[in-house]
């Protein structure tokens, strides 16, 4: 059992959840309930998982809810690019969260591939 705090992938998918549940508070009630709540889900799931996962006995249960958190990343990103081509996101704004997503599956790509290996 390790302390998820201290995985800088944690650090980082945390404050891209504390953003975007800033940005999605932005988008207007009819859009808030449906694809802010499915963005805010999504991006929610990745600190969540790695958190759960760290909880874990065992290098295989983390992995597992390492790939959780990847698929949820995926999600996200698709979450996302829907905002802006639906204009509720400018691309600027789109840009840097996708920035940091991408950062985050890389981070998390990192990790499964580690783990594979120590096990």
């Amino acid at each position: 059992m390790q302390d998820f705090r201290k995985l800088k992938v944690w650090e980082k998918s945390h404050k891209l959840t504390i953003d975007l549940y800033k940005i999605t508070q932005l988008f207007p009630k009819e859009h808030l309930y449906v694809i802010g709540n499915q963005i805010r889900r999504s991006v929610n799931s990745i600190p969540a998982n790695l958190a759960e996962g760290c909880g874990r006995g065992s290098d295989a249960d983390f992995r597992r809810f390492v790939q959780i958190a990847m698929g949820s990343a995926s999600e996200l990103e698709y979450h996302l690019l829907l905002s802006r081509d639906l204009d509720l996101m400018n691309d600027e704004i789109y840009e840097i969260m996708n920035k940091q997503i991408i950062e985050i599956k890389r981070m998390l790509t990192t990790l499964i591939q580690k783990l594979k290996a120590d096990s």
